[in-house]
């Protein structure tokens, strides 16, 4: 007996197998940017701890080379003030060796300059031999000095924009004042030290003015005025434009520098009111979470492409057993076609049969009524027959 094809057994058929696909699709979609935004948060929050515990550091380091450069340099005067052929040079107006003594003690102590002034203000010995016999009888540090018994300290703004900062004391000889010993701070060296794409750093004084700035254009301004400061796009710039997407997430930035949010770290120095202010792009922390949220992206490109793997394996595994079912099923086709060709052949032969048989029937009842006819026709003319014999025997005898 052939099965039919409902009865046939089989894996069950998804129903709305697609919904399936696209709804596993979407849940993993939305699975994939929850995760992601919440890792940014957490790993911007953390990455920002980080930049901003690495700048306190920075900036206690800047603070601190700052404190040893003026110590370092804040003794000298003191002792060039007692050199006694420094004196000697002064009484005696032999400043031949003079010079040479100072390039001696810059290079050791590593000291921006020495100058040695006489009771005029005229240069008479110098490490920079370029400066001797220049007039500074009008500069700050000289004429202070000249008036104080002490070490004085002064940060004179030059006409290029740049500061000079000086150590100057009073050279004295029998209570007299003979002239006075002058050593340049070379912090400029700090300026091209700090100076990084993603990190700005300013000094200012008790007056609230840019003494020191790895920027020079902002050197003589007050700090608010140097953050409204807007310059063409330059290293720095570049460095905070990346910065944009990091308050997209609606933090609020230390600072805006250059049109930019920055961290900004302070710091006192301990020398004479002075602030460090540091400011930090999060480029540093953009860019690590980029990462780490790369990484996740990725995991999760790789778990989506396997799952659509698996689903790909499933439908080409379902396809499998609907086309051997198709072939079984067109198989059966073919078998009942056969089938039903065979039983409408054997029903055409019935049917010829069953006229053959009502033919035989009708010549059958023919043939019946035809001997019944024969039989009833036979009595009479038999009788006929034996009556005319007789009656022709009686002829006969007469």
């Amino acid at each position: 007996m052939v099965s039919r094809p409902d009865e046939r057994q089989g894996p069950p058929r998804p129903i709305g197998a697609r919904w399936q696909v696209r709804l596993f699709a979407v849940m993993l979609v939305a699975l994939a940017v929850t995760i992601v935004w919440v890792s940014n948060l957490w790993l911007t929050d953390r990455f920002t701890e980080r930049t901003r515990s690495a700048a306190d550091l920075r900036v206690a380091l800047y603070s601190n080379a700052i404190t040893s450069e003026m110590q370092r340099n804040g003794v000298v005067p003191l002792l060039l003030a007692r050199d006694p052929v420094m004196v000697a040079a002064l009484n005696s107006n032999d400043f031949s060796a003079t010079s040479q003594r100072l390039i001696t003690f810059a290079e050791e102590i590593g000291a921006g300059g020495l100058r040695l002034l006489d009771e005029e203000g005229r240069t008479v010995a110098s490490s920079d031999r370029t400066q001797i016999g220049e007039d500074r009888r009008n500069a700050p540090y000289f004429f202070d000095a000249l008036r104080n018994n002490d070490t004085l300290f002064h940060a004179t703004e030059l006409e290029s924009g740049a500061f000079q900062f000086t150590f100057s004391r009073r050279i004295s000889f029998d209570q007299q004042s003979i002239g006075v010993i002058v050593v340049d701070v070379d912090l400029q060296q700090f300026e091209a030290r700090w100076r990084t794409p993603s990190d700005a750093v300013m000094i200012t004084n008790s007056e609230g003015q840019i003494v020191l700035a790895t920027d020079p254009r902002w050197r003589g301004l007050t700090v608010g005025d140097a953050l409204a400061y807007q310059s063409p796009v330059g290293a720095f710039q570049r460095a905070l434009d990346v910065t944009n997407t990091y308050f997209e997430l609606g933090r609020s930035p230390d600072a805006y520098l250059l049109g930019q949010g920055v961290m900004q770290v302070e710091r006192r120095i301990p020398f004479r009111g002075w602030q460090l202010i540091s400011f930090s792009s999060y480029a540093s922390v953009r860019e690590r979470v980029n990462g780490v949220l790369a990484l996740e992206i990725m995991g999760f490109a790789i778990l989506t492409a396997l799952a659509f793997y698996i689903l790909k394996r499933r439908a080409q595994s379902a396809a499998g057993f609907f086309r051997r079912e198709s072939e079984q099923l067109r198989a059966l086709n073919q078998r009942l076609s056969r089938e039903i060709a065979e039983r409408k052949k054997v029903q055409e032969t019935l049917a010829v049969a069953e006229q053959s048989l009502a033919q035989s029937q009708k010549l059958a009842a023919l043939g019946e009524m035809s001997a019944a006819v024969s039989h009833e026709l036979n009595q009479p003319l038999a009788a006929m027959k034996t009556y005319l014999a007789g009656h022709g025997t009686r002829l006969t005898a007469k």
